[in-house]
C-alpha cells in the first residue's frame, strides 16, 4: 500500500502532505478508495509512533525546503490508538448529532502518554453548522494492549457535560473481545449491536459494584450535609451513625442493602455479597476515583439531587440510580405514576437541525415507514418516517425552519 501511494503521488506530481486510503478485504487484498490532499484526522497516530511532526514537515515543504528525512530513517516505535470524540448521541443510530454548551469540560491530560487535539474549551458551543467533533483522543504504548488499556483509562477520565457524546460507545468498542483480538471489519457495529447500541450491559458483579458505589456516595453526601466546616450543624444531633439500611433502585428493580462505614471505607452488603468501596469522596469533583473490592475504578458523578436520584458514569455508560431509606420506598408506592406519551401518533425531531423537506400535508394518508420529512444537521441528512399507517392530522414544520431535539414535527390521527 505504501508503494502504491508513492506511485500515485508521483503520477500526479504531488509534493505536499497527503493521505491515500485503501480498503482491505478478508484475504488482505487492498483496493484504492480515495486520496485526500491534506493531513487526515488520524495524523497524530503517525506522529506518536514515528516521533515526527507532520505539520512542521508540511509547512517546510510548502516553503520550498527539502524533506529532512528519508523513508529508511523513519522508525516505527510502539502502538498508538485514536478515538474520535464527538458530540453525538450513540444511542440514536450509533450517533445522531447533539448540540449545546459545554458546561463542564476536562481533558485527561494528567494521564501519561495521552494526547488530546481539540479546538474547544469549557463554555464552548457545539452548533448545528459545523462538524460535531469535540477532539481527537490519542494514547500511546509499547504494545497494542498497553495503548488500549491507556485509552480505556483516558475515556473514563474525560469529563464532558452539556452535550451528549460518544464516549460510552468508544469505550465499549475498545474493550470488546472482537476488537481486542483484531477481528474487526466495516460491519463491526451492525454485527455486534444488531439492535442498536444500548450502553454497557451490567453483569451481576457489575450491578453489585454500581449499587454499592451509589449507596456509599449517597451516605457520604448525607454525612457532609450534616456538617459545616467539619463540625455538626446542630450540636444536639446524635452521634454520627456508622450503619444504614437503604433501598437502591437500578434498572427498575429495588435492591435492599446494608451499609457499614469506617472512615472512608464503606462495606455494602448487596444480595448476600459484601462489596468494599473506598475513596477520597471529593463530592465537588466530577471524577470519583474508587477502589471496589481491590480494583481501581474511575467513576463520574454526573448529578445528584435531594430525591436520591444519582447519575453515575460507570465503565463509560451513564446509569440512573435512586437511593432511598426503606421508609421512603414504602411510601413511594402511593405516588401517582406519570403516563408515558403515545409516540405512535406523533413525530418529534430526534436531534436539532434544519428542516430540508416536508413530504406530506394535512389530510394525506401515509404508510408505515413512509418518509415524512428530512432534517439536516452537521453535514448529515436524516429521513423521518411514519411509525404507522394513518392520516396526517397536522404538520408543525416547514422547509428552512430550525428545530430542536424533541420538537413536534407531524401529528397523525
Amino acid at each position: 500500500m505504501g508503494e502504491q501511494a508513492v506511485q500515485l503521488a508521483k503520477a500526479v506530481q504531488y509534493s505536499s502532505a497527503g493521505t491515500v486510503e485503501f480498503l482491505v478485504d478478508s484475504q488482505k487484498n487492498f483496493y484504492f478508495l480515495e486520496m485526500n490532499t491534506r493531513l487526515q484526522v488520524e495524523h497524530p497516530i503517525t506522529e506518536c509512533i514515528t516521533g515526527l511532526d507532520l505539520v512542521q514537515q508540511m509547512i517546510r515543504v510548502a516553503k520550498g525546503y527539502p524533506l529532512q528525512h528519508r523513508q529508511e530513517d523513519i522508525p516505527i516505535n510502539g502502538w498508538a490508538i485514536e478515538s474520535r470524540v464527538y458530540a453525538e448521541d450513540p444511542y440514536k443510530s450509533f450517533g445522531l448529532p447533539s448540540i449545546g454548551r459545554l458546561t463542564r469540560y476536562k481533558e485527561p491530560l494528567h494521564l501519561k502518554d495521552v494526547r488530546v487535539d481539540s479546538g474547544i474549551q469549557e463554555g464552548s458551543d457545539i452548533s448545528i453548522y459545523y462538524d460535531p467533533m469535540i477532539s481527537k483522543l490519542v494514547t500511546y504504548g509499547a504494545t497494542r494492549a498497553e495503548a488500549l488499556a491507556k485509552m480505556e483509562d483516558a475515556l473514563d477520565n474525560y469529563v464532558i457535560r452539556g452535550v451528549a457524546h460518544n464516549i460510552p460507545l468508544l469505550r465499549e468498542i475498545i474493550t470488546h473481545p472482537r476488537f481486542i483480538s483484531g477481528d474487526i471489519s466495516t460491519n463491526f457495529l451492525p454485527e455486534v449491536y444488531p439492535d442498536g447500541f444500548k450502553g454497557h450491559q451490567l453483569s451481576v458483579e457489575g450491578q453489585r459494584e454500581l449499587i454499592a458505589s451509589a449507596a456509599a456516595l449517597y451516605i457520604s453526601s448525607q454525612l457532609r450535609s450534616h456538617k459545616f466546616q467539619g463540625s455538626q450543624r446542630v450540636s444536639i444531633m446524635p452521634q454520627e451513625r456508622h450503619q444504614w439500611e437503604l433501598c437502591v433502585e437500578l434498572e427498575k428493580e429495588y435492591h435492599t442493602v446494608a451499609v457499614k462505614r469506617s472512615g472512608n471505607v464503606y462495606t455494602v452488603e448487596v444480595g448476600g455479597e459484601e462489596v468494599v468501596v473506598s475513596g477520597e469522596w471529593n463530592l465537588a469533583s466530577q471524577l470519583l476515583p474508587l477502589t471496589i473490592n481491590g480494583t481501581q475504578r474511575m467513576l463520574q458523578s454526573m448529578s445528584r439531587d435531594a430525591s436520591g436520584q444519582i447519575n453515575l458514569q460507570y465503565l463509560g455508560t451513564s446509569f440512573q440510580v435512586r437511593v432511598l431509606p426503606r421508609l421512603a420506598v414504602e411510601l413511594s408506592s402511593y405516588m401517582p405514576e406519570k403516563v408515558p406519551e403515545d409516540t405512535s401518533s406523533i413525530l418529534r425531531s430526534p436531534m436539532p437541525g434544519t428542516v430540508v423537506a416536508v413530504s406530506v400535508k394535512p389530510g394525506d394518508m401515509v404508510a408505515e415507514g413512509q418518509e415524512i420529512c428530512v432534517i439536516e444537521a452537521m453535514k448529515m441528512q436524516n429521513s423521518m418516517a411514519a411509525a404507522k399507517t394513518a392520516k396526517v392530522k397536522s404538520v408543525h414544520c416547514k422547509p428552512g425552519e430550525t428545530v430542536g431535539e424533541g420538537d413536534l414535527l407531524v401529528e397523525l390521527e
